[in-house]
């Protein structure tokens, strides 16, 4: 049982019955005679191993085969984030085949395999840590804002490729993207997303409701502004996720600009960068309202 012994330690005390070297006989002998504990069909443990989360986990890895991993509650556990004890491993598979039942096992099938190439935590392949926390989202909400937190801190993921989530996924409705985009509303403050994606996404809200064409980052009385309506003196602001107001400075120095520029006869119309993504006909709707008591 050396070989066996070897290759169960760098498995969390698993072994499969194609990586024991042993026929279905003596596998099931094996069994009977208690050296195994089969977990999955194929699958057991070592007799006198932990039985740990991550073991449960590699086990049902290992049953449903390649390219099976971790996912949701079960990568989020992965990446360090708490779980409460006794949850089912989850496991997300790329095709849409067929997968075998297994107890104590959700198997999650998306039509949405962006994000999937396999990571490696605790020698188990799991998703990568965006994919962890938009797939989180879909079987428990109330986790994610503590998860994102989690993500931050330990310098997993940066607040604005966060952002970049968010904006690919937030014009299809996919399950979780409520719950992330809610957690990084209350872990970001003031902070604005990269020149081109809210460029790429302000065109395409644009492009979407019909709306007349703006310029990106114009200069205008010697400010460079978010964005100019194209053929009207309109310009738009965009305050970031979540605009507070801690930054004082940076608040009285966007009022006087907008007083500069009203003063000069423009139209400053303000908007949040949550509202671009999470309410993009409201927004629609205030760009064409000011559009129209122009003209």
């Amino acid at each position: 049982m050396q070989d066996l012994d070897t290759w169960a330690r760098a498995h969390h005390g698993v072994i499969t019955l194609a990586a024991s070297g042993l026929g279905r006989s003596s596998w099931y002998r094996a069994i009977a005679a208690g050296q195994l504990e089969q977990l999955h069909p194929g699958v057991a443990r070592l007799h006198g191993t932990a039985d740990t989360p991550e073991q449960r986990m590699m086990a049902a890895v290992l049953a449903i085969g390649s390219p099976a991993l971790a996912s949701h509650r079960s990568a989020a556990h992965l990446w360090g984030m708490a779980r409460p004890d006794g949850e089912p491993v989850d496991v997300i598979v790329a095709d849409r085949g067929r997968s075998p039942r297994l107890d104590g096992v959700v198997v999650h099938r998306p039509r949405d395999t962006e994000r999937l190439a396999p990571q490696r935590r605790s020698a188990i392949p799991c998703t990568n840590i965006l994919r962890t926390l938009l797939d989180l989202g879909a079987v428990d909400r109330r986790a994610v804002a503590d998860a994102v937190g989690h993500a931050i801190a330990h310098h997993h993921v940066t607040v604005s490729t966060l952002e970049s989530v968010v904006i690919q996924h937030s014009e299809h409705g996919r399950a979780g993207i409520v719950a992330l985009r809610n957690a990084v509303d209350r872990w970001a403050i003031d902070a604005k997303p990269t020149d081109s994606l809210l460029e790429s996404t302000m065109r395409r809200l644009i492009t979407r409701y019909r709306l007349p064409p703006v310029e990106f980052h114009p200069r205008i009385c010697g400010h460079e502004v978010d964005f100019r309506v194209i053929d009207a003196p309109i310009i738009l602001e965009c305050d970031g996720w979540a605009y507070h107001g801690v930054q004082r400075e940076t608040f009285e120095r966007d009022r006087t600009r907008d007083a500069e520029l009203i003063a000069q006869g423009w139209i400053v119309v303000r908007f949040t960068y949550r509202a671009i993504t999470a309410r993009p006909r409201e927004t629609a709707d205030r760009i064409a309202a000011a559009v129209a008591r122009w003209s």
